[in-house]
């Protein structure tokens, strides 16, 4: 287990990759970080371990626009540059014609989640609104429960009273629990 201190530079150069590639390594694979004295940033390298492969590099494709006027047939050197200008318009037509299609395609999603944000924001809205009176409710029992704990109650007798509010009670469970069942 040979563990070496190297900067991003010494790493690129031994893996063969960008500095930005071998920074971004060394932080997926979780290597230990330092400064050095000058500043640098060091890696710590097991070089046992240290077994990359770099992906190889993608050729840069056409872009999508430049596609149309890509796949136009040679024209002859003796055709004359109006002949060569039309079929450039003719090209940036159909790729104006495309992309329009493509703009399409992206307001109707658009257009759809739109439409799902709105009913999501009246769901939201109403169970909000479901949760009010469920807290309501549920405050509304805390304080006939506290009643019936004291037992204090302007005229009749204590016994009679609890018993009076426990039924009420009971009732009010009753109907919460038929409440939450629809």
């Amino acid at each position: 287990m040979c563990v070496a201190l190297l900067t991003y530079a010494d790493l690129s150069t031994r893996l063969d990759i960008s500095r930005e590639a071998a920074r971004s390594l060394a932080r997926r694979r979780g290597w230990p970080r330092s400064r050095s004295d000058d500043g640098k940033a060091l890696v710590s390298v097991d070089l046992s371990e240290l077994r990359y492969t770099p992906r190889p590099r993608r050729r840069r494709q056409a872009g999508q626009v430049d596609a149309p006027i890509a796949r136009i047939e040679p024209v002859e050197i003796d055709a004359s540059m109006a002949e060569i200008e039309a079929i450039k318009i003719e090209a940036f037509k159909a790729e104006i014609a495309r992309l329009e299609a493509v703009a399409a395609g992206y307001r109707a999603v658009f257009e759809r989640e739109h439409e799902r944000a709105d009913r999501l924001a009246a769901e939201l809205l109403q169970a909000a609104a479901e949760t009010k009176a469920a807290n309501a409710w549920a405050a509304r029992l805390e304080d006939e429960v506290a009643a019936l704990r004291t037992g204090r109650q302007a005229g009749g007798s204590i016994a009679g009273q609890a018993a009076h509010r426990l039924g009420r009670l009971a009732a009010s469970i009753v109907q919460a629990d038929r409440a939450a069942s629809r």
